[in-house]
């Protein structure tokens, strides 16, 4: 099962499919594993990329934009109409349009909204073409209704900056769990604050959490996502769920 008690797993980065099996294996199954489409030439390879980790890795692979970078939403979706992947990321304003494209009907798509400074609010215009426009500030419960319209699997809270943003979070949380969307907490999220950013998600009883970790878990000399990092989430994550 993905989620641990059927509530949380982690999304992580993996150098190379090699990285990638020792992160599934320290994760115990608890993982989705990014593959970045800011990361290749074109779509034809990163399709042939994930083809190839679906054969290795299995069915954990998570297509993203690389930096919440709004210019690679539409070759998000060429990728995942090839591959069908366990999971995407997607800018707002494409959410709809990629979830008529990908045949594949439990892929978990998330909707990229970021804060604004203004708890309650958040910003809708992380599109390619909206994010240079003034932005689109609306209340978070105008954006949940449209992330759903759109049929978003959850929201994915982002520039979060750690807990910088924690008042317009838990907001975003409580939301979250009254329109019945995952979130998917992202952006300087390390050690020190994970346990309080899920525990946040957890007490407002949002029905699936999928925090992105990062930079925090990165070997900077090699590149590699250091698996005994991964495992110690994954306890972490299991004692607050107990």
């Amino acid at each position: 099962m993905l989620f641990i008690k059927d509530r949380v797993c982690i999304n992580v980065l993996a150098k190379d499919i090699n990285n990638a099996q020792d992160i599934k294996t320290a994760g115990q199954g608890h993982v989705l594993i990014g593959i970045l489409a800011k990361d290749f030439l074109n779509s034809e390879a990163a399709i042939n990329y994930v083809n190839n980790f679906h054969q290795v890795i299995g069915d954990v692979a998570s297509i993203g934009l690389g930096s919440g970078d709004p210019t690679q939403c539409y070759r998000v979706v060429d990728i995942a109409k090839q591959v069908l992947p366990r999971h995407i990321n997607q800018v707002f304003p494409v959410v709809g349009y990629t979830r008529g494209s990908v045949a594949r009907e439990n892929t978990i798509i998330n909707c990229l909204i970021s804060p604004t400074g203004k708890p309650g609010y958040v910003k809708i215009s992380t599109g390619p073409l909206s994010s240079n426009h003034e932005p689109a500030i609306v209340p978070v419960s105008t954006a949940m209704a449209m992330a759903k319209e759109m049929q978003a699997s959850s929201i994915k809270f982002f520039p979060m900056n750690g807990l910088q943003h924690r008042a317009e979070y838990k907001i975003v949380a409580e939301a979250c769990a009254q329109a019945d969307l995952w979130l998917e907490p992202t952006g300087g999220i390390d050690f020190e604050n994970y346990q309080e950013i899920l525990q946040i998600a957890l007490d407002a009883k949002v029905q699936k959490i999928i925090p992105h970790i990062y930079s925090a878990i990165i070997d900077k000399t090699t590149g590699l996502t250091r698996p005994d990092d991964v495992a110690k989430i994954i306890d972490i994550t299991k004692r607050i769920l107990s």
